[in-house]
């Protein structure tokens, strides 16, 4: 009795010997060497021609990176993605002359991705950079991000919008910049533009950009002086009347600059605007010539 005993708990042992080695499944029990290594950090390059659902942001990180569809809702569009020397060290800083050149790029090709001056619509057009990690992965890129706004004039907020930008400003479109109202504060001039259709009474029309050379941003009196010429350059060709002395005295003009944060990143174009401080009018002055825009004699 007592050798049959014996002979079972032998046997049990073994069948529990057995059990614990049936589920190793190939693994040797050691957990801290089956892990494959981790890649190093790369590169990484963002795409053209799509959208963001997220807001702008100055720089971009992988994670943040979530392109959708421009067909659905989104709040920004990608138009160009340039690159930085890949022996730069560091990302360019505001103001710098490598990222005002960036700007540049990012307006000639902004310009031809909607079909005209992209300043011609309810439109703003930013840079953004790669994330400090990004950098040091060797990411050298920057990116051309445009935006629909809901007014050019301040407290701009954007727009969700469904549909891509491109050739968006070729021929009409509900974002071109057309006539305008405006709402003026005794001693102070124009305040506000607000847009209207032309075929309504209004006192103001979009006529063009122009472009200021490398100078400081106006903060006094005087260095406005520069942007009321340009301007009037610029309404002189969309009415069709002589850029001479007698021009201030067919119109006035509004000048909308970028902000003095803009400025320095290297956004020049100054947004104009005729202005008829003394009457009204129902229809667009572009090519109306001297008779649409006489000289006032009063």
């Amino acid at each position: 009795m007592r050798r049959a005993m014996t002979t079972l708990i032998v046997a049990a042992g073994a069948a529990l010997l057995l059990v614990g080695c049936a589920g190793s499944g190939g693994l040797d029990g050691d957990l801290t060497d089956d892990w494959a290594a981790l890649p190093p950090p790369s590169a990484f390059t963002p795409s053209a021609g799509v959208c963001q659902a997220a807001d702008f942001t100055e720089v971009v990180t992988l994670a943040s990176y979530e392109p959708v569809d421009c067909a659905g809702p989104h709040r920004l569009e990608t138009v160009h993605v340039g690159a930085f020397p890949v022996e730069r060290a560091s990302a360019p800083a505001s103001g710098s002359a490598e990222l005002r050149g960036a700007f540049a790029e990012c307006d000639t090709r902004a310009t031809g991705y909607v079909g005209d001056d992209w300043r011609a619509g309810r439109l703003r057009l930013s840079v953004a950079l790669p994330s400090g990690p990004g950098w040091g992965a060797g990411s050298r890129w920057f990116r051309c991000d445009l935006t629909e706004l809901s007014t050019t004039e301040a407290g701009a907020t954007v727009v969700v919008r469904s549909g891509s930008l491109r050739d968006a400003l070729k021929g009409q479109s509900g974002l071109r910049l057309g006539c305008q109202q405006t709402r003026v504060a005794a001693g102070r001039g124009v305040q506000t533009l607000v847009p209207v259709e032309c075929a309504r009474q209004h006192d103001a029309e979009f006529v063009g950009v122009w472009r200021a050379p490398d100078m400081p941003y106006p903060t006094r009196d005087a260095d406005w002086a520069p942007l009321y010429t340009g301007c009037r350059s610029a309404l002189s060709r969309y009415v069709s009347v002589p850029d001479d002395a007698d021009l201030r005295f067919r119109s006035g003009v509004v000048v909308r600059p970028p902000g003095a944060g803009r400025w320095k990143v290297g956004d020049r174009g100054v947004r104009c605007y005729l202005w008829l401080s003394n009457r009204t009018v129902t229809a667009s002055l572009k090519g109306a010539g001297p008779a649409g825009l006489p000289v006032r004699t009063k």
